[in-house]
């Protein structure tokens, strides 16, 4: 009876074993794929610095590092971090250049298609100009700005071949958001571009789904119900059926340096835990994040664009990754740590720019 019983219990301990090796637990067998490997190089240690440090913060038998689910807060600026600015620039400029030249210059003012025309590769993306969109938007509703920007992603740029603006999206950063989704994280996209522009764009993209409306922050243009534009406060006037909320073509702030750090405390409350940006424009993003206040755990992680063979990159990896491990950032080469950048049907084109043909009649 007693060996009988001893079998038992061996048999249950060899069985145990086995799941555990079939698991990858003990290293014997197929172990489980690594996540971030389909489109991150596979000595990628950026990609290894991001593993590791959510294996860390989501181990609840890690007191010291263990992050709750609520607190899970990540931000990521979207031109030049998630998708293209390089069309030759950034998709609200390049869709401002459109509507004001050649979609609707009907609708704009002659300063405005100056300033349109002036545009070219290497200009300051500022709030001066930022003053000059809100503007250009005056009259249209909400939704009105927002199916236009959705419009605007069909069409095709110059820059790259078989690329509509919409379909600018690094493959290796959807799928980080995706990998941090699936880790329980939320996931915020604060951008300097205009917020209902870049909620277009997000809900248009392969990251919809992780990034709800709610979770889009970005640069703020005035918006009034219609026929109250010029009154300075809508604090008197009751919404009611059938209203519109529209642009007046005033602008309140441009979302970027040290606002984005503002709307972030505004909107979300709190400070992320992860931070990723392109630039200067998101170091006071990245700073707060990682500033020694944090309760938690925190990283910032800081895409470089080095490759001028898949890409328009022109930076300097030597340089900008010492600036940036300087600063306590992650740094990320294009380059050297994105397997795969675009879709295979997505190629750089010869020439970047290519000038309007309408400019010197603007």
């Amino acid at each position: 009876m007693y060996l009988k019983r001893s079998n038992r219990i061996l048999s249950v301990i060899l069985i145990m074993t086995m799941l555990f090796c079939c698991v990858g637990i003990t290293g014997c067998g197929s172990s489980a794929p690594r996540d971030l490997t389909e489109y991150w190089s596979a000595d990628s240690q950026a990609a290894e610095s991001l593993r590791n440090y959510v294996a860390k913060v989501t181990n609840n038998q890690d007191p010291e590092n263990y992050i709750p689910v609520k607190d899970r807060i990540a931000v990521f600026d979207m031109d030049g971090t998630l998708t293209c600015e390089t069309y030759y620039t950034y998709y609200d400029t390049m869709m401002f250049i459109n509507y004001c030249l050649v979609d609707h210059p009907d609708k704009v003012s002659e300063e405005l298609k100056a300033a349109a025309a002036e545009i070219r590769p290497g200009y300051t993306a500022g709030e001066e100009l930022a003053r000059n969109f809100a503007k250009a938007y005056a009259g249209m509703t909400v939704q009105e700005l927002y199916d236009y920007a959705v419009e605007f992603g069909q069409k095709y740029t110059d820059s790259f071949s078989n690329m509509r603006y919409c379909d600018g999206f690094y493959l290796p950063m959807v799928e980080l958001v995706k990998y941090l989704y699936d880790n329980d994280f939320t996931i915020y996209v604060v951008s300097g571009t205009e917020r209902t522009t870049t909620r277009a764009i997000v809900a248009n993209s392969p990251i919809a789904k992780y990034v709800s409306p709610a979770h889009v922050i970005g640069t703020e243009f005035e918006v009034k119900v219609k026929g109250n534009e010029d009154i300075s406060s809508n604090m008197d006037y009751k919404y009611a059926d059938g209203d519109e909320l529209v642009f007046t073509g005033g602008f309140i702030q441009k979302n970027l340096n040290a606002n984005k750090t503002i709307w972030i405390e505004r909107e979300i409350g709190q400070r992320p835990v992860l931070a990723f940006g392109n630039s200067g424009s998101d170091t006071s993003m990245m700073n707060y994040a990682i500033d020694e206040r944090n309760t938690y755990p925190a990283q910032a992680y800081m895409i470089v664009a080095d490759d001028d063979v898949r890409e328009w990159g022109t930076q300097d990896w030597a340089e900008k990754s010492a600036y940036y491990a300087e600063k306590g950032y992650v740094p990320v080469s294009m380059k050297n740590d994105f397997y795969k950048i675009y879709p295979d049907t997505i190629r750089k084109s010869d020439q970047q720019y290519v000038e309007p043909e309408n400019s010197d009649a603007a």
